[in-house]
């Protein structure tokens, strides 16, 4: 715990034996409450690692779910066990660990709900080995979505991100996609409630065993986050009505 709030990390994880336990050892368990891993039906030991690494909480997907239908499964249990701040965190290692104390410390002193680890901040994503496309389509994605949702953050695309509780349980994130684009539509519904997002510099890694999508999943994914901009900004200008931006019930 910090200040009395129960931290607990999220795993959604997908074909991620080769990986999780290097990730898990690095948690910091001296304020990490609890461990959350969701197996979207993987098809190798993920879920055996991940019991002899002895992580009480594992969900096993009966089919596979998808990226963001894998997350809903992590805060819906995160807020189930009475987590207090979230930390979703991929198990492929390819962002460190070791920045849990420093995201966690910001939500828990009061100063932000949410904070995202930032590949962009500094020069950790080339460094790291993230392609040059990639780097390229993340610039271009981030300078219009920063147009239309009136924002300014480094990048919208990392998969490293701290919750309040509060945030997970004012945001209507079981009404978005199962795919890749969950992670665009939850930052769009935590703007547009008002929720103010911090970001940390967070070194990278692109190897052989880390998650990756393929050229026709990326171009998919690059059309929903400019849709998912442009929901929002018709949102804003009340010429929209769409059921993300609506209120849990």
């Amino acid at each position: 715990m910090i200040n009395g709030k129960k931290i607990v990390v999220v795993l959604p994880a997908y074909n991620a034996s080769k990986t999780i336990e290097k990730t898990y050892n690095e948690i910091d368990f001296s304020i990490v409450d609890d461990v959350i891993l969701v197996d979207d039906l993987s098809k190798d030991d993920t879920v055996e690692v991940g019991k002899k690494l002895g992580i009480k909480h594992i969900i096993i997907h009966e089919k596979n779910t998808g990226y963001g239908g894998n997350q809903k499964s992590c805060y819906n249990k995160a807020l189930e066990i009475r987590a207090d701040i979230v930390v979703m965190l991929h198990p492929d290692y390819q962002y460190t660990p070791k920045l849990i104390p420093a995201m966690t410390h910001l939500i828990a002193s009061g100063l932000y709900h949410v904070v995202l680890g930032s590949r962009i901040l500094g020069k950790g994503a080339l460094q790291g080995g993230m392609p040059l496309v990639k780097y390229i389509a993340n610039r271009g994605l981030t300078f219009v979505q920063n147009i239309l949702m009136n924002a300014k953050l480094s990048e919208y695309h990392t998969g490293y991100r701290a919750f309040s509780r509060e945030v997970l349980e004012s945001v209507n994130y079981e009404a978005n996609s199962d795919n890749f684009v969950f992670d665009n539509q939850m930052l769009a519904q935590i703007w547009y409630a008002g929720y103010d997002i911090a970001e940390i510099t967070c070194p990278t890694k692109y190897f052989d065993d880390a998650s990756s999508i393929n050229f026709k999943n990326s171009s998919i994914y690059g059309i929903g986050v400019l849709k998912t901009s442009l929901q929002y900004r018709l949102q804003k200008w009340k010429l929209l009505n769409h059921k993300i931006f609506q209120p849990k019930k």
